[in-house]
């Protein structure tokens, strides 16, 4: 019997759960109840998780710890922005710690974490809520198919 190895360009299938250094549990493909599926190398992931995968094989268990340059970036203490309240809808209940979808000046959406509510503003953190943060994940790889393995050549 052949094991699929992870390369880039594999469509890889697999269970993760993710925890911060007090070993709080930010994501988890468990409590979900589906696993997740991905190309490796295609830019689905952050760069630090990408790179674990390879190598990995069907039925292999890996646990890895990022620093933040591998993963979300370090915060950026100036990233913030103030916002006009009727920019929300009327009935929106504000709550400082709250994470919000924003749009960007190009139409990409982002997160944003609300830090400050007055009458008239509020103000975000533009930084990702994971940005500054070692993220530990234990991931199991479930299928590995490298039939799209990188390296076939397109004509053009």
């Amino acid at each position: 019997m052949t094991t699929n190895t992870t390369v880039k360009g594999s469509t890889v299938t697999l269970h993760y759960r993710g925890t911060l250094d007090d070993g709080t549990e930010f994501d988890s493909s468990y409590n979900r109840g589906e696993p997740m599926t991905v190309t490796v190398g295609a830019g689905q992931l952050i760069e630090g998780f990408d790179s674990a995968l390879s190598g990995m094989e069907e039925g292999d268990t890996k646990t890895f710890t990022l620093p933040p340059e591998e993963a979300y970036g370090d915060r950026d203490e100036a990233a913030t922005t103030n916002l006009s309240r009727g920019v929300f809808p009327d009935d929106f209940e504000f709550t400082t710690g709250m994470t919000v979808p924003l749009t960007g000046p190009g139409g990409q959406p982002f997160l944003a974490t609300i830090t400050e509510v007055t009458d008239e503003e509020v103000v975000a953190d533009l930084n990702h809520p994971m940005a500054g943060k070692n993220l530990t994940f234990e991931v199991e790889v479930l299928t590995v198919d490298t039939t799209g393995d990188g390296d076939e050549t397109t004509a053009s």
